[in-house]
């Protein structure tokens, strides 16, 4: 008896990791076109213009229109099946990829790319949102803030493994390149769990507005946190030609960078708690700090410590975010709300991006560093005054129903 009964257990035990496991390698190759898209549309740039700055045009093409399609798209899902909407948006990313990959073997003109482009990057926010709000089903309340370390630690592996792939496999030819990154980005579609039927579905006829002054700071903090990661990703070549190296040798920042995100992730799924409004404080302040040492270009050895500052609280930061959208955001509107989320992220890595192409890059990383304080100081603010969320109101979170 006993023994069938820990068997039974067993049993059930790996039948509800499966679904979990499905979900964070469906997160974790979602981002596959954006942190492979970079070197591969470089390599098609390169084939087609011979300037591999080219490339930019088609990755800034690819996010702009993930602004401006993230929230429209996620509207969607609350008349539709959630799962079979992500798998449609995620066939046309990946259709559109491979068109942009059958265009550059037969040499079409750059253009067409960009728009093809834009198609795929549409999808991206919506996508990021419907993927997120799934994890509610899988996974209890308790343990969401491991469930998000462990996918944030996936991710940071990702855009560490994608630019390789991509490099690896551009050498044989750029349209391949393109295709690897397409097969590679539509694995979600088939990996993503069919039914998350553990909790209680949402409510599709709650009322409630997405945009409260709370999820707008949290919005904002995530925008800034996107421009510092950025300012170290776009700019590493910069840099480098700073401190005398040469462009290659732009990863010795962005590679601490990754690592110290990877480690953040792994401390968040460890500890599997939800930090306070303090950590969270502390942990944007550390942030700042790291774009501050980059923006005051002191060494190469303080530049790099202050890519490691800044990664170290990338996934920390990313995890509460996530955390508090899902507590404040009204539950038809969760989708919508981690859309926003991802696009937040995008309109900072737009605006470093910006920053960086048309000011010098002591005013960007200053410019950037300044974003940083400010979404600390109004957090400080907060933490201040003392005052503290509920589901739905206008204030910022403490606890908000949080697992502690």
């Amino acid at each position: 008896m006993t023994t069938n009964g820990s068997g039974a257990l067993s049993t059930d035990a790996s039948a509800a990791r499966w679904p979990l496991l499905r979900w964070h390698l469906s997160s974790a190759t979602l981002n596959v076109p954006q942190a492979a898209g970079p070197v591969a549309f470089s390599l098609v740039a390169l084939s087609l213009t011979g300037d591999t700055s080219r490339g930019a045009a088609i990755m800034v093409a690819m996010t702009l229109a993930q602004v401006l399609g993230a929230v429209p798209l996620s509207r969607l899902g609350k008349h539709l099946p959630t799962v079979g909407l992500l798998r449609v948006l995620l066939c046309v990313r990946t259709i559109a990829l491979g068109a942009i990959a059958v265009a550059v073997g037969y040499g079409v003109a750059f253009d067409w790319l960009i728009g093809l482009a834009a198609i795929a990057g549409s999808v991206n926010g919506a996508a990021f949102g419907y993927l997120r709000s799934l994890l509610n089903a899988l996974t209890p309340a308790s343990k969401l803030p491991r469930a998000l370390g462990i996918a944030a630690t996936l991710n940071a592996i990702t855009f560490v493994l994608a630019p390789v792939i991509a490099s690896g496999v551009g050498v044989i030819s750029p349209a391949f390149a393109v295709l690897a990154m397409a097969v590679l980005g539509a694995a979600p579609a088939l990996l993503v769990p069919a039914d998350g039927s553990a909790h209680a579905p949402d409510a599709p006829h709650a009322s409630g507005s997405v945009l409260t002054l709370s999820i707008v700071l949290w919005l904002a903090c995530a925008a800034a946190g996107g421009a510092a990661v950025a300012a170290f990703e776009i700019g590493a070549v910069a840099l480098a030609l700073r401190f005398g190296y040469e462009p290659a040798l732009a990863i010795i920042f962005t590679v601490p960078l990754c690592l110290a995100s990877i480690v953040g992730g792994l401390w968040v799924s460890l500890i599997n708690r939800n930090a306070t409004r303090l950590i969270v404080t502390l942990q944007l302040a550390v942030m700042a700090l790291g774009v501050t040492l980059a923006a005051a270009e002191l060494s190469v050895a303080v530049t790099v410590l202050g890519a490691v500052l800044t990664g170290s609280v990338l996934a920390p930061l990313g995890a509460y975010y996530s955390l508090m959208l899902d507590s404040l955001a009204p539950p038809h509107r969760r989708a919508e709300a981690f859309a926003l989320l991802r696009t937040a992220n995008a309109v900072g890595v737009i605006l470093a991006g910006l920053a960086l192409a048309t000011l010098s890059l002591s005013t960007a990383m200053t410019a950037v560093t300044c974003m940083m304080v400010f979404v600390t100081l109004l957090v400080a603010g907060r933490l201040f005054l003392g005052r503290r969320d509920q589901p739905g109101s206008d204030l910022i979170a403490d606890k908000a129903e949080l697992p502690r």
